[in-house]
């Protein structure tokens, strides 16, 4: 083993090509460095230098350990700082889960300003449904995770920090009467064939939609089940039924597909950033990135 000490001094020898300046420069005598040079080399098996009354000079050897001993110097002063960054929060890996609504909102422009805060910080990105989440949490293979669900049912045993609460609106194609509306009312809504996501993906708004309709006295008359919310939009395009969809959603246009709000109160759902209580500190200051843009002015989530 070649101590970081021994390094140095051959790196200064190598520098100043003389004995005497190099131990001045390591603030030592010369007989110590010359003896720890030679040490160097007999434990290398290999004359670092070519030394003459006059001169000292690079060996062959010598010339190809120099580049060597500087890189492994360069990585030896950075440890403590690549250690307390780490430590901080400010390197390392985050991987994050989202729901396919969160990319229709502010986070493409968050991941954005992200990134050039916090460079070192190798960011990984899962598109996955609230199950998968879970999953993948339980699993350890997931870091913190956007989130869909009914207000105030996000998933227990997690740190949250809520992103938004919106309104539900209806999907609807455009040939549709209802379209024709600036607003739809519920009683017309209640026996339309219904486009939805399975209840696994996300059950405590799933039931919420199935509360709507029982509170109104019936029973959603589901047609079709999907699990992306733009396939979910394609499907409504094509005539297959209208669809309950956050109001975020509308950023996404499809032709033949219009957004009506309801006539009266309708079902609401919010947006969380889950991460669990033993986070890494590289997920404290995605949380507090995060936290500090929903503050800024302007932000009405």
């Amino acid at each position: 083993m070649i101590e970081l000490r021994t390094l140095r001094q051959f790196i200064a020898v190598a520098e100043e090509l003389h004995f005497g300046r190099a131990a001045e420069r390591l603030h030592m005598t010369q007989p110590p460095l010359t003896q720890a040079i030679q040490k160097l080399e007999t434990s290398l098996g290999a004359a670092l230098f070519e030394r003459t009354s006059r001169s000292v000079a690079l060996s062959p050897a010598g010339q190809a350990l120099l580049p060597q001993a500087l890189t492994l110097l360069k990585q030896a002063d950075a440890l403590a700082a690549t250690v307390q960054a780490a430590a901080r929060g400010g390197r390392g890996r985050l991987r994050l889960g989202f729901v396919s609504t969160v990319g229709y909102g502010e986070l493409p422009r968050w991941l954005r300003l992200f990134r050039e805060a916090f460079a070192d910080i190798e960011l990984s990105l899962r598109e996955a449904t609230l199950d998968v989440q879970l999953r993948e949490f339980a699993q350890g293979e997931l870091d913190a995770g956007f989130i869909i669900h009914a207000p105030g049912a996000h998933p227990a045993g997690f740190e949250r920090l809520k992103i938004s609460s919106e309104a539900m609106l209806l999907a609807l194609s455009a040939d549709d009467v209802l379209a024709q509306s600036a607003t739809v009312d519920a009683a017309a809504v209640l026996g339309q064939p219904l486009v939805i996501f399975p209840r696994e993906i996300a059950p405590s708004l799933f039931d919420a939609l199935l509360a709507f309709y029982r509170q109104h006295g019936c029973e959603p008359r589901i047609v079709q089940e999907a699990i992306q919310m733009q396939t979910i939009v394609n499907l409504v395009s094509a005539g297959i039924g209208l669809a309950w969809v956050p109001a975020s959603v509308m950023a996404f246009q499809r032709a033949g597909v219009v957004y009506r709000p309801l006539n009266g109160a309708a079902p609401m759902c919010e947006t969380s950033l889950i991460w669990r209580v033993d986070a890494t500190p590289t997920v404290a200051r995605f949380v507090e990135h995060v936290e500090r843009l929903l503050m800024a002015p302007g932000n009405d989530s």
